[in-house]
């Protein structure tokens, strides 16, 4: 790396680490269910970084350690393979450092997201189907002379799992003055399979008892892996839960690390989005409904058995992001999903402690 080069990458990362420090932790929402005593939900809100997600920190994570590797310079084009989130805080970062970003995603992608990308001076390469995104952004990267991020790959390793501002210690510090400081149980879905990489890993090496949930939706290969240990499995349609799901293993998923996994169906997982609307006043996205259906259950199984606890999950970006999708009543009929049933065994939940299968 020559002078210049060098001098470029010491700017660029000092930038980044200056919009850190401009930016302030996030909260940790304390939820208290009616019929439950003894028992508290918390809700990390990711939603509030500032491009609102949680793919914020990876990508803030992803940006310096391409920096540091030399893989990005001042004039690298910066290409994506993303089903959104992750490509709208990249482009904040490429903007951030006066790089060209594009991003390769999904055709049926949300038109939220994708003005989301221009916002930030990102451009959006459309696929179809979406499993072509990766070749479809190594080619670009090819083409262009650029550097293919890989979230996919590289989620796991780039961020520092024994601390150093991570979601992991986050969360466990805001946790250290309530009654249960320790969850029983942190929930989190996988896309990339870094963010549960991270809580896993962390909470072993600090000792904690905290066992970490897995919540995949339909259309996701993960949980079947994590039972059957076939790296091979593919899915044919992709999930409609943007964010998490994926239709292949993605190298970034370990298995290793996670002590459950739950498969929810997705019209529960946009059920419960609604409903917590309702619980916090604001609108989050279907991938924190999902999350909220393994907390509920994971809560439920601790009532039943006579416990005490804490249960902490995520909020994984804002709502109106998903404006034509999971709160669009026309859309949602069009996927064939009866929210209805799931509603009424949220409000069940929320009411007896119990949830129900009786209520579907």
């Amino acid at each position: 790396m020559n002078t210049a080069d060098r001098s470029w990458m010491d700017e660029a990362i000092r930038r980044i680490e200056a919009d850190f420090n401009r930016s302030a932790d996030t909260h940790l929402f304390r939820v208290e269910v009616p019929s439950l005593t003894g028992i508290t939900l918390y809700f990390k809100d990711e939603s509030h970084h500032p491009t609102a997600s949680l793919k914020h920190r990876l990508a803030r994570s992803l940006f310096l350690y391409a920096l540091c590797n030399g893989w990005i310079g001042p004039r690298t084009t910066v290409i994506e393979a993303s089903s959104g989130s992750t490509a709208v805080s990249e482009a904040y970062f490429a903007r951030l450092l006066g790089l060209r970003f594009i991003a390769v995603v999904p055709r049926a992608t949300s038109h939220e997201k994708i003005a989301q990308i221009a916002f930030y001076g990102g451009e959006a390469h459309f696929v179809d189907p979406p499993e072509t995104i990766y070749d479809a952004a190594q080619r670009l990267a090819d083409e262009t002379g650029g550097h293919f991020m890989d979230q996919f790959t590289y989620a796991e390793r780039v961020t520092d799992w024994r601390g150093n501002n991570n979601i992991a210690e986050s969360m466990f510090a805001q946790m250290a003055k309530e009654e249960h400081p320790a969850p029983d149980w942190v929930v989190c879905g996988a896309g990339t399979g870094g963010t549960s990489a991270t809580l896993g890993r962390y909470a072993r090496y600090r000792g904690y008892p905290t066992r970490l949930c897995v919540v995949d939706p339909e259309n996701s290969v993960f949980y079947d892996f994590y039972h059957g240990g076939d790296r091979g499995l593919t899915c044919a349609r992709p999930s409609c839960i943007e964010g998490i799901g994926r239709p292949r293993v993605e190298p970034s998923f370990i298995p290793e690390v996670i002590d459950r996994m739950i498969r929810v169906p997705d019209a529960s997982s946009i059920a419960a989005a609604r409903f917590l609307e309702g619980v916090l006043g604001h609108r989050y996205g279907p991938s924190t409904g999902t999350n909220l259906h393994g907390a509920v259950e994971l809560a439920a199984e601790l009532a039943a058995a006579g416990r005490e606890g804490a249960i902490a999950t995520l909020i994984c970006d804002a709502g109106n992001r998903y404006l034509d999708s999971c709160y669009d009543d026309g859309w949602v009929k069009d996927q064939g999903f009866d929210l209805a049933p799931w509603l009424a065994r949220y409000a069940h939940f929320w009411d007896t402690g119990r949830w129900n299968p009786a209520v579907e």
